[in-house]
């Protein structure tokens, strides 16, 4: 459901408004009677979602498209999360959902490990585990839903790069947390396809933000102090390249320092529209947000088990099949420009 205007449906975008980020705490689950209760009832439809931290744009958004999901087959939803992206800051949320008995946690993990205990333990008290955006160890989770492939999405970034800054001189990557699974893959594979295909470009330096608007503005500004000849930035985060962009917009860099990367386009269209950044890509995370309950939904009523072959019906979105290491993959990340961003509305 990629979200335009005109309500209309380019390709798999479904129309759909994406106007506030609800933050609900609380128990995720009722109490332990009847159908409403305890991990591994299949009627058990209370499932949480717990990105890497609040307050973040991109888990706004794809939160509430699993909120959306949940509402249409009837389940409950709630959110929690930590303040900061750290890799420990989600074990207690985990830890206090299994208490509770919700029947899914839907899940972005800060680190591939540091969270597996948590979740076992969770899942052997019948809770049903889905990670999104960020997976986890193959062991600690029954389904990952993955937003593309690895390759695709590292892949765009560079020819967007490329294209930008003529396909020579330094560039630098702005990240998020130094153990983000997600993010170190992407770079790991943009390396191989500039050493591959781009040999006049440069990688001077990998930074990280650490999901922090600040923070991500202050390495933005090192970055450019540090390397002079700095050329571009490739930030695949969406807090990084907005914190990046908002720097770049007021700074005598402008126009001569491209930056791109994954944002949502309510967050980068004044910096499209006025210059600072050409294009930059993404997903739809309201749409990974919604795959991932109804994967949840699917795990917790016994239609797939995570297995290969697996198939489910995701609602708006269509038929999905699990893919090998129980991953269900949404689909191909999009461009946007001065050209089409006027569309979206997410």
């Amino acid at each position: 459901m990629l979200f335009q205007k005109n309500s209309g449906r380019v390709g798999a975008f479904a129309a759909l408004a994406v106007t506030v980020a609800l933050v609900a705490t609380g128990c995720a689950a009722g109490d332990d009677g009847g159908d409403g209760g305890g991990g591994g009832d299949s009627g058990n439809l209370a499932i949480t979602f717990l990105p890497k931290n609040l307050g973040n744009a991109y888990f706004d958004t794809s939160d509430k498209g699993g909120e959306t999901a949940i509402e249409e087959f009837g389940g409950t939803y709630a959110e929690v999360g930590p303040s900061e992206a750290s890799p420990d800051a989600q074990v207690s949320y985990i830890n206090t959902l299994t208490q509770q008995g919700v029947g899914g946690i839907v899940v972005s993990a800060n680190d591939p490990t540091a969270i597996c205990d948590a979740l076992n333990e969770a899942r052997d008290n019948g809770v049903k585990v889905v990670t999104f955006d960020s997976d986890t160890d193959v062991e600690c989770r029954d389904i990952f839903i993955n937003q593309a492939t690895s390759e695709g999405i590292a892949k765009i970034q560079v020819d967007l790069i490329a294209e930008q800054i003529g396909d020579e001189g330094e560039i630098a990557i702005l990240s998020a947390t130094a153990n983000a699974t997600n993010q170190n893959a992407w770079i790991d594979l943009m390396k191989e396809d500039l050493a591959a295909n781009h040999p006049n470009i440069t990688l001077v330096d990998t930074v990280y933000g650490d999901d922090d608007d600040q923070t991500s503005f202050d390495k933005t500004a090192a970055l450019l102090q540090t390397h002079p000849n700095l050329k571009g930035i490739i930030s695949p985060t969406t807090v990084g390249i907005a914190a990046a962009a908002r720097y770049l917009q007021t700074s005598e860099f402008k126009g001569t320092v491209a930056l791109t990367g994954l944002g949502t386009p309510n967050q980068m269209r004044d910096y499209v529209e006025d210059g600072t950044v050409t294009a930059f890509a993404l997903w739809n995370p309201a749409d990974l947000g919604y795959l991932a309950a109804y994967a949840a939904k699917a795990l917790i009523e016994g239609d797939i088990t995570g297995e290969v072959g697996d198939e489910f019906s995701a609602g708006e979105l269509g038929d999905f099949t699990v893919e090998e290491d129980g991953t269900v993959l949404l689909g191909d990340p999009y461009t946007f420009d001065a050209d089409n961003i006027g569309e979206f509305d997410f």
